[in-house]
């Protein structure tokens, strides 16, 4: 079974889509379900979830957890029935037969890995961003692009690090390619660019560019966290998704 989780925390915007994209873009032939790990959202969230979940035939769990996405995606990790663990943003729409697509992967011998990944968006930068997702380079890799992983290779690794706050995908995805253990999924995944679009893309990107560097130098958890606070999270608008469920048809496209 493929488990999908995905941490949410006030993301009323964009979880009824995605939800409705999910159910509507796996497979027939695969058993999936679906667990939504809930960081104590102060919006409707929770509600758009059980509405949803009344009137679908698909599995779906709606669990509690601490705030912060590794811990999030660790309690979904320990919820999950599946053999496979696919971890997914709340505002990402994986392609069409995602679930297939993973399996045959793991099938191959190949126990993680992601998709290929476009933004919703024009811009020059942020559609060779998205370009470069096709390659297997452990720069063009980020949580946008979804993660999938098999329980045994999650488990060995430990799961998430939930010292870090922020970073946390790319963490484990430095652990998965210092194991010779990843490969990308030549699908698209298509990701909402609200954040550039709130924050600017140059802006947005030089901070993104800042934390990557100072990891790289040797930044810990609580100094990446504090910069992302300063510089990033503090200065954010509310969030408005723009989004919609017809955009998995674009993003099926190659």
């Amino acid at each position: 079974m493929l488990s999908i989780i995905i941490p949410v925390l006030n993301e009323a915007e964009n979880i009824t889509n995605v939800l409705k994209h999910l159910t509507t873009n796996t497979s027939e032939i695969n058993n999936t379900e679906i667990i939504i790990v809930d960081g104590g959202s102060s919006d409707n969230t929770t509600a758009l979830i059980a509405s949803f979940s009344e009137i679908s035939e698909a599995t779906i769990k709606l669990i509690s957890s601490k705030k912060g996405r590794a811990r999030q995606m660790n309690n979904g990790a320990k919820n999950a029935t599946g053999n496979i663990l696919y971890f997914l943003h709340a505002d990402s729409f994986p392609p069409k037969n995602f679930d297939a697509l993973i399996i045959q992967e793991v099938q191959k011998g190949n126990p993680a890995g992601c998709f290929k990944m476009k933004f919703d968006s024009n811009h020059w930068w942020l559609q060779l961003a998205s370009w470069l997702t096709k390659f297997s380079w452990r720069a063009c890799r980020g949580g946008d692009q979804s993660q999938f992983i098999t329980r045994e290779l999650f488990d060995e690794i430990g799961g998430f690090d939930e010292t870090y706050t922020i970073y946390e995908d790319n963490i484990l995805i430095s652990e998965l390619y210092a194991r010779n253990k990843f490969v990308v999924i030549q699908e698209w995944i298509g990701s909402s660019a609200r954040l550039y679009r709130e924050r600017g893309v140059w802006n947005l990107q030089y901070h993104f560019w800042t934390i990557y560097v100072k990891k790289w130098l040797g930044a810990d958890a609580d100094e990446l966290y504090a910069y992302y606070l300063k510089n990033i999270k503090q200065q954010r608008a509310p969030k408005a998704s723009t989004l919609k469920v017809e955009t998995s048809k674009v993003y099926s496209d190659k």
